[in-house]
């Protein structure tokens, strides 16, 4: 396979862009084109001789008509491509107004002013943030971080591709008697038979046989770390909230250590494209949103354990302050914020539960979804989580339904997304469904589902070879001690929630306090949060206020 393309589409302004793509014919193929016709020839030669095309880059100085259906064949020839509309700085402020609709639904990944001399870094920084959007999404790794070796691409090897996928890890899957295999298992021939093995640039190399394993390998265990003073902060969970709080904890100076059960990021983590996070106009996938957060807050001094949930707080002997609990080691600490986030409720159709793994997945699984090319996928909820997911496997797949209970998507998901899916044409919402049954082909692969309507009762079967699951919030806060009191529902009460019998000297607990004092929640833990990143991240950098006059 050569260099991935970039595909440049120009009727009167080829020579600028030519310079300014110039940069980029090193690492990708870059073609110039200057109509419609020649663009969809050029695609479609490429595809047909096993080229990847990364991206479009289409001058607006085209014919309405024509330009309209030059962005509509670039989606429908290769759906994975990214699409960058450029316009002359004589019609920019125009093209905005214009285009304006087609950036917002999605038709269009971005709009920018085609540069106007050398180095417009700003131009650059754009496409550079496309490809590499591409590059981790679609691209097959040039180098692999991590090879896991397997004769056969069960539900474990899943699951740790898409782990590696969410902590920003390029990775692949061999077969052990192929060129790669057999290298690998040279270096641990222990471990024969015993799949799937991991190796690992890092220099590592054994048997995985779970997430936590290869976690635990990438980042330590908690008793690998000495962590033997009392610190002034630990953040249990390291979703939004508690990367903004490691973050702004850490950076004005208090000793912050911050405990991951899974991937840093949570289920934001597993977004593939936000697109209405204050900063970033072309959006940003929550696992680089999650990244860029951890590298930020290691700067200031936060130390992370991945890869072992805490299991429990109890106080010190001497009362002084809380010890948190994980099996793999105790952290004592002046304060603690809770920021453990919620899980995917189950859908509780047994027939479903067996094949998780096999074609049903629980959140996003983002890297499930290259595999799925050509077929039909599910996806059920009606969030923000479950649009962004949507869109993402409308890159790969044939097709896509949204099933949700509700009649439609207006009261859970924000309006942009549900633009873009409207105007997307291989996205169907079904409104007032569910999943109540589904089945294997003849490997065991989900192969099929029975979906059935809530108002008239009726049911009918739909081949699928893809089901997503991301069926709202379910509080992980199991571990938490009976003192910190939780609503019916088992999200942790803070402030002026807590039942005014508890509140000491009729004073409520601080906005994020729980009912015990040193003890904090934020994100979408806590009773009454807007469940969204942008407002678990202000949570997260408030509470290191309240957190402050705790501590004195």
């Amino acid at each position: 396979m050569g260099a991935p393309a970039i595909v440049v589409a120009s009727a009167n302004h080829g020579e600028v862009l030519a310079d300014t793509f110039a940069r980029y014919e090193r690492e990708y193929d870059v073609r110039l084109v200057q109509d419609e016709a020649s663009a969809k020839h050029t695609a479609k030669d490429l595809v047909a001789t096993g080229h990847q095309v990364a991206l479009f880059v289409i001058d607006t100085d085209h014919d309405e008509q024509m330009l309209f259906a030059l962005l509509g064949g670039t989606r429908k020839t290769v759906p994975t491509a990214r699409r960058l509309l450029v316009s002359h700085i004589s019609r920019f402020r125009a093209d905005n107004q214009t285009f304006r609709h087609a950036v917002a639904a999605g038709k269009v990944d971005a709009l920018l002013l085609m540069p106007q001399g050398p180095r417009d870094e700003e131009f650059h920084g754009a496409v550079g943030e496309l490809l590499n959007e591409w590059n981790a999404t679609v691209a097959t790794p040039v180098v692999e971080n991590v090879r896991i070796i397997t004769p056969e691409k069960d539900a474990l090897t899943r699951q740790l591709l898409d782990y590696l996928g969410r902590v920003g890890l390029p990775a692949g899957v061999h077969h052990p008697d192929s060129e790669v295999g057999r290298a690998v298992m040279a270096d641990c021939p222990e471990d024969e038979g015993r799949w799937p093995v991991v190796s690992s640039l890092a220099g590592w190399c054994g048997h995985c046989p779970d997430v936590r394993s290869l976690a635990n390998q990438l980042y330590g265990r908690p008793d690998e770390i000495d962590v033997d003073e009392v610190v002034d902060l630990v953040v249990v969970g390291a979703g939004p909230a508690g990367l903004a709080a490691s973050v702004y904890a850490s950076s004005e100076g208090l000793r912050t250590v911050c405990l991951e059960a899974e991937a840093i990021g949570g289920q934001a983590g597993t977004s593939s494209m936000i697109r209405n996070y204050l900063g970033f106009p072309r959006g940003i996938s929550g696992m680089r949103l999650a990244q860029r957060a951890r590298g930020q807050a290691l700067r200031f001094g936060t130390r992370f354990f991945t890869g072992w949930p805490a299991t429990g707080i109890s106080p010190c002997e001497d009362g002084g302050h809380h010890v948190v609990h994980t099996e793999g080691g105790d952290v004592h600490t002046r304060s603690v914020l809770v920021s453990t986030g919620v899980d995917y409720r189950r859908l509780g159709v047994e027939a479903i539960e067996e094949m998780v793994g096999r074609g049903v997945f629980y959140g996003a699984a983002m890297a499930a979804a290259r595999e799925l090319a050509g077929d039909h996928v599910v996806i059920v909820g009606g969030g923000n989580s479950a649009g962004q997911a949507a869109i993402h496997a409308a890159r790969f797949a044939s097709r896509v339904t949204i099933l949700v209970r509700r009649p439609d998507l207006a009261a859970t998901m924000s309006s942009y997304l549900i633009d873009e899916i409207e105007w997307n044409p291989r996205i169907t919402v079904r409104g007032s469904a569910c999943v109540v049954d589904g089945g294997p082909d003849d490997v065991g692969h989900l192969a099929w589902l029975e979906v059935e309507d809530q108002v008239t009762g009726e049911r009918d079967r739909v081949e699928a070879r893809g089901l997503f699951l991301l069926l709202g919030a379910e509080p992980e806060c199991s571990w938490l001690p009976e003192e910190v009191l939780r609503d019916a529902r088992g999200f942790v009460l803070t402030g002026r929630d807590v039942p005014r019998e508890l509140w000491v000297d009729d004073v409520p607990p601080s906005d994020l306090g729980t009912t015990v004092p040193g003890i904090f929640a934020a994100g979408d833990i806590r009773s009454g949060s807007m469940k969204r990143v942008a407002s678990a991240t202000g949570e997260g950098a408030s509470v290191v206020s309240a957190v402050h006059t705790w501590l004195g």
